[in-house]
């Protein structure tokens, strides 16, 4: 069974991100002035977060990602996708040279049959009151025991190939053809870019009206579009110190140009 390890971005991954994305519009923004005119709803922008107009910054990233490694010890036969390159649920990620695993499956299958036919033939036998119950008995567990080998290489040869669990792309390859994969350890790092959630932090006080299925509007900074949204999930817990709580959004529809890592802001419908 293929090992897959599942990754969740941390609150203070997020906030920092949504920090510096904030830190960077700030820095842009002009010095105030005495008897200056009011700031532009632009400028407005530079908070991460802004409780008057209902908007929060956000970043998008990849319900899972998964580190691909093998369960088997055996040379690397084929790894047909590199960096950033799609795939479909399904596909083969990593296929190993399982020429030996075979060979042992094929051995326990010999020996399984013979099992067998030593099992058939010695309850003939005692039928005809030629051997005893111990013999038949011994018979039956070796037959056992030969059905078993038979099903524990079965299984490592279905572990000679690894599947996509998801359509998605490959984030980082980490080995590549004719090198030796170790059990557990990371060959491929791939990311399911059919389900990107939004991730943002928002005040507390706005968890009044703001509720699982609230619909936003956000706007992707990297591709310049608006994308329409609703809330999945809200934080369990609130922030003591900055009074905020954590809040995910999904996409209303697939949306192939995006891509984990982005950011933008979420408007709220009030």
């Amino acid at each position: 069974m293929t090992q897959f390890t599942p990754f969740l971005h941390a609150r203070s991954a997020v906030a920092l991100a949504l920090l510096v994305a904030a830190g960077a519009a700030s820095a842009a923004a002009p010095a105030a002035v005495p008897n200056a005119a009011p700031a532009s709803p632009a400028a407005n922008a530079a908070a991460p977060l802004d409780s008057s107009d209902s908007r929060a910054r956000i970043q998008l990233v990849s319900r899972d990602q998964v580190d691909v490694s093998s369960e088997i010890s055996a040379k690397i036969a084929a790894l047909p996708f590199r960096d950033g390159d799609a795939f479909r649920a399904g596909q083969t990620l990593v296929a190993l040279d399982c020429s030996l695993y075979h060979a042992q499956l094929q051995k326990a299958q010999a020996d399984a049959d013979g099992a067998r036919d030593l099992l058939a033939t010695n309850r003939k036998l005692q039928a005809l009151h030629s051997i005893g119950d111990l013999d038949v008995q011994q018979a039956q567990a070796k037959q056992k025991a030969s059905a078993a080998d038979v099903a524990y290489m079965q299984a490592t040869v279905r572990k000679c190939t690894i599947a996509a669990p998801f359509d998605g792309r490959v984030s980082k390859r980490s080995a590549a053809p004719q090198q030796f994969a170790e059990p557990g350890k990371p060959l491929l790092t791939i990311v399911d870019t059919g389900h990107l959630e939004l991730k943002m932090i928002v005040p507390s006080k706005w968890l009044v009206w703001l509720k699982p299925g609230h619909a936003l509007n956000v706007q992707v900074d990297e591709v310049g579009k608006a994308y329409p949204a609703k809330v999945a999930r809200i934080g369990a817990r609130v922030d003591p110190v900055t009074q905020t709580v954590d809040v995910t959004a999904a996409l209303n529809g697939n949306a192939p140009e995006l891509l984990p890592g982005m950011s933008g802001w979420a408007t709220f419908a009030r």
